[in-house]
């Protein structure tokens, strides 16, 4: 049996959802919105979860937006309902629990998932070859309810080591906050340096030997091929070359992925994600995506890939939200944001902050002592890179620069100067700056 159809509904309850609510409702203060989520769990604010973890904070600090935001904005949450499939043609929604939502305007914020590689003694079930882990002691970590479960372990069996596989920015914060909890942890990451997409290699020397002060063994360059148990729960981690790490528990941080299984035979497009255009729009007219799960363009590689970080999905919810409530929005520039402290070593990274070669000028500052790193990319007079390390107060500034494609040319010699700041900038900037939009400092 078929619903009334409605004309917002959202699937998806994180950042990209809540933009998009947010925008619909400064158009449209009438119509009613439905927003189905998987997880029953009032929307929330993902990255906290290793300060939760760690108990750095309480639950509710985790809380994105107040209890009362959906009775607030006229927003129908169906929290813990799950759905299955998109019939884009028959413009209905399938749920788990058997209804169908029929739609007039539809945005799929459903994110990512965490993807799970094959090992060895690792047990799963899986739904189109997305797996779901099942060995006792083994977790992923990107929800509140992984962070609940590994507490809920911690509690009940008091392990002593830990191993986390996966150095990137997913694999640090479970390393912290296991740290936090007083395990003894092993870091294994596949390529020969920590964050290897965020860092370039001086700055993850300096992210390692924060890890190594805080007590962390990094293993890098190598896998874990397999998992050793005992009484049915994990007892080790065997490495591809041989070598045993015993634990009582594994974090696998390897990566996120876009949770494409809700739209496939839908008839929207997807590749890496679903395809949008600057307005959200997918291939299928009146059908949006936004946060996570969506692919769109990275002004300054101009490759199409999903740009997974929390305030660009905020922005493209609210600019779907815009376009499905009749309003006129477009994304501005997107590229790459990264920002994790590691063991109080706090690290930026935006755009192509790695990029060398033909066409690029890098400019590096390093001060071995302080433990502060600065690289900055320029192509054409203009920024499309940065990194830093230790000293981040002026990288809101940075990435206004790249966001607005302003060239620094006059300002070069003084990129990486202590005194640099709005003062050096061109007078136009300046301007833009105070009597404008401004930039996220």
């Amino acid at each position: 049996m078929k619903s009334d159809r409605t004309k917002y509904l959202v699937l998806g309850n994180s950042t990209a959802a809540i933009g998009a609510v947010e925008a619909i409702r400064a158009l449209d203060r009438a119509t009613p919105i439905v927003l189905v989520s998987k997880e029953p769990r009032h929307v929330y604010s993902r990255p906290l979860i290793s300060y939760l973890l760690a108990g750095e904070i309480d639950e509710e600090r985790m809380y994105y937006r107040p209890r009362d935001f959906y009775e607030r904005n006229r927003v129908e949450a169906r929290l813990g309902v799950e759905a299955v499939g998109v019939d884009a043609r028959a413009r209905v929604v399938r749920t788990a629990d058997g209804a169908e939502l029929a739609f007039e305007k539809l945005l799929v914020a459903t994110g990512g998932r965490p993807f799970v590689p094959k090992i060895e003694g690792l047990s799963y079930t899986s739904w189109d070859d997305a797996r779901v882990v099942r060995t006792e002691g083994v977790f992923t970590f990107t929800s509140w309810d992984d962070a609940a479960a590994i507490a809920a372990h911690l509690e009940e069996h008091h392990p002593a080591r830990a191993v986390v596989v996966g150095g990137g920015l997913i694999g640090i914060k479970a390393a912290e906050a296991l740290c936090a909890r007083g395990l003894r942890v092993t870091i294994v990451e596949l390529a020969e340096r920590l964050l290897p997409l965020a860092l370039d290699r001086r700055a993850s020397e300096l992210a390692a030997r924060a890890c190594a002060d805080a007590g962390v063994e990094l293993v890098c360059g190598a896998t874990v091929k397999a998992l050793r148990s005992q009484g049915g729960r994990v007892s080790g981690a065997q490495l591809a070359d041989g070598r045993v790490l015993p634990c009582e528990i594994v974090v696998l941080a390897v990566g996120v992925v876009p949770d494409l299984r809700l739209v496939e035979g839908s008839g929207i497009r997807t590749e890496r994600g679903i395809v949008i255009d600057d307005r959200c729009r997918t291939s299928v007219e009146g059908v949006f995506a936004a946060g996570d799960v969506a692919q769109g363009r990275d002004s300054l590689s101009g490759e199409s890939r999903p740009i997974p970080i929390f305030p660009h999905a905020y922005r493209q919810g609210a600019v779907a939200g815009t376009n499905m409530a009749g309003g006129e929005a477009r994304l501005e520039s997107a590229f790459a944001m990264n920002s994790v402290e590691v063991f109080g070593l706090p690290t930026v990274s935006l755009g192509l902050a790695a990029a060398e070669g033909d066409g690029y000028e890098v400019l590096v500052r390093l001060d071995e002592q302080a433990r502060a790193y600065k690289r900055i990319v320029l192509r054409d007079g203009r920024i499309v890179g940065a990194l830093f390390v230790g000293d981040i107060d002026r990288a809101g500034i940075f990435a206004g620069l790249m966001r607005h494609g302003v060239d620094v040319s006059a300002a070069r010699e003084l990129l990486l100067a202590d005194q640099f700041g709005l003062l050096t900038l061109p007078a136009e900037y300046r301007k833009h700056v105070v009597e404008g939009e401004g930039v996220e400092v």
